[in-house]
């Protein structure tokens, strides 16, 4: 079993910053992709950014420029940092990664339990 436990969430004015964090644990022996995914009321849920383990990254056309993906393996951690944020960035933001599991490395994604962002204008 995976569990990918998210930080970092909360309420954020427009124009500012905001930091996500998400942190991998249990039965892995390789991460590959680790991204964002968010959805807003009513919406469905979309791409934000991910980051494969080769280190590239992809992001929404709604948050280049703005928006920024890392990764530290070493703790198997993700981190999504807003800045110049925008009332419609207001969504649950889910991380998500592609693992290859313990013993058999069969692939399986897992998601986080998601947290909320709101920016008020």
């Amino acid at each position: 079993q995976v569990q990918l436990v998210e930080s970092g969430g909360g309420l954020v004015q427009a124009g500012g910053s905001l930091g996500l964090s998400c942190a991998a644990s249990g039965s892995f022996f390789r991460i590959n992709t680790m991204g964002w995914y968010r959805q807003a009321p009513g919406k469905q849920r979309e791409l934000v950014a991910v980051n494969t383990s080769g280190g590239s990254t992809n992001y929404a056309d709604s948050v280049k420029g703005r928006f920024t993906i890392s990764r530290d393996n070493a703790k198997s951690t993700v981190y999504l940092q807003m800045n110049s944020a925008k009332p419609e960035d207001t969504a649950v933001y889910y991380c998500v990664g592609d693992f290859q599991i313990l013993p058999t490395g069969s692939p399986r994604r897992y998601w986080g339990q998601g947290t909320q962002v709101t920016v008020s204008s």
